[in-house]
């Protein structure tokens, strides 16, 4: 197992930094700005994603592009990095074309869509000329069992309808935004699945300007409201070409999962991205405050903090790419421990950015708070990470079961470890 990244990865990494460093940061408050004045998104993106594009620094992931696809080709390996400097800045991730969710929806328009679907939808996506959402979570019901989710999807005629309510779906706010992937139950189990609970839902493309669509209010967040928004929408007998199913009738839930891991890294290295930044204004604010006299660095439990976070980021990284190496070499381990590193990094990160902002929004005191660093808004996200994708119970649910599917596989292959009095009394013996 090789963590190193390739050459022409760590001189893509050296391009994107820089390019961040003069292009991306002095845009920054100007790009706050701009928001806060409700003219979203800012003017100048369009032409840093321009510039981006024609310094091959677009679609930074996606393996499998053809030729005639714009995009670098690197694996998971690879693109953490490059994923963990963009994660710095909240909003850089679209000047590369390498946003959520559009990502997750190329990387399912990439393997699943026709040769139509993908040249109405994918083409675009690829050239970052519109944006997309995914339409999963629900209101009515608890989304962290997705079986659970109750939109439904029926054929009439030549025709599917769709019929109910989501909910914080990410991005419908963007003016971009063209195409939503909607998950949602089939009205009718026709798919000749054995296994009926995970082949009742399929996925569906849908306009977003198809008639029926409301979107009903986009919410904050912990009070922070984002500009592309986390929107709740209904859909009204929303009617759309049989033609716009994507992938195969009662597929969904196997379409997800395919669609997860990969995302799960970027969430990831974005979210340790952040980490470094706020550990790097926390030492940078402990060396420059006094309190009593003072160095706020020279107090033993800011000392501690700064120690914890720092190990705590290094642990998280190391298992980020562990999983990383995992999904680019699926032949070296069981489909199943693939999963379960999957949803451990979940869990670990959410955790992290939790911590550690929380420990550097202490070190910055009342201005932690405010919105003249980045950290509320770290915070925030550090703490929406626990429920996006999942709650952390869930994840942890797969990795118990995991394990003990392992011990159940080896059940009583530890008890040679044992000292107990019937041993003590057995004989030792050399096996032949």
């Amino acid at each position: 197992m090789n963590f190193e990244h390739s050459p022409r990865a760590l001189a893509l990494l050296q391009r994107l930094t820089d390019f961040m460093q003069r292009y991306v940061l002095p845009h920054n408050a100007a790009w706050h700005q701009a928001v806060q004045q409700g003219d979203y998104p800012p003017p100048f993106l369009d032409d840093l994603k321009t510039l981006a594009y024609e310094e091959g620094l677009w679609n930074l992931f996606l393996p499998g592009l053809s030729d005639d696809e714009p995009g670098t080709r690197l694996d998971n390996l690879d693109y953490a990095p490059l994923a963990e400097v963009m994660g710095k800045l909240h909003w850089a991730a679209e000047v590369f074309n390498c946003s959520a969710p559009d990502t997750g929806n190329m990387e399912l328009l990439h393997r699943f869509a026709t040769p139509a679907q993908r040249t109405q939808w994918l083409t675009p996506l690829l050239n970052g000329t519109i944006r997309s959402a995914f339409a999963m979570s629900e209101p009515d019901v608890a989304s962290s069992d997705p079986t659970n989710l109750q939109t439904t999807v029926r054929h009439e005629g030549d025709g599917l309808v769709l019929n109910g309510r989501k909910w914080f779906i990410t991005g419908v706010a963007h003016p971009a935004c063209k195409l939503l992937i909607v998950m949602a139950r089939n009205a009718v189990d026709d798919s000749g699945a054995p296994d009926i609970k995970h082949h009742q839902h399929s996925m569906v493309l849908v306009p977003l300007d198809t008639p029926g669509i409301e979107v009903v209010r986009n919410i904050s967040v912990v009070h922070h409201h984002a500009p592309e928004g986390h929107c709740e929408i209904v859909f009204r007998h929303v009617r759309v070409p049989a033609d716009h199913l994507l992938g195969g009738w009662g597929e969904g839930f196997a379409m997800a999962q395919a669609r997860l891991g990969p995302g799960r890294v970027h969430h990831c290295m974005r979210t340790i991205g952040q980490c470094e930044l706020a550990l790097a204004l926390a030492t940078e604010r402990a060396l420059e405050r006094q309190t009593f006299g003072r160095y706020l660095a020279d107090y033993a439990n800011v000392q501690e903090w700064i120690a914890l976070s720092r190990i705590e980021i290094d642990q998280a990284r190391l298992l980020v790419l562990r999983c990383a190496w995992l999904l680019d070499h699926p032949d070296m381990a069981e489909p199943a421990a693939v999963r379960a590193q999957v949803a451990a990094i979940k869990v670990v990160a959410a955790g992290l950015q939790t911590r550690v902002v929380d420990r550097a929004m202490q070190i910055f005191g009342a201005m932690g708070l405010s919105p003249d660093t980045p950290l509320a808004q770290f915070w925030t996200w550090g703490r929406a990470l626990h429920l996006l994708d999942g709650p952390d119970e869930v994840h942890l649910r797969s990795v118990a079961r995991h394990e003990l599917e392992r011990a159940r596989e080896r059940m009583g292959a530890s008890s040679a470890y044992f000292t107990t009095p019937e041993q003590m009394r057995t004989p030792p013996h050399l096996s032949a």
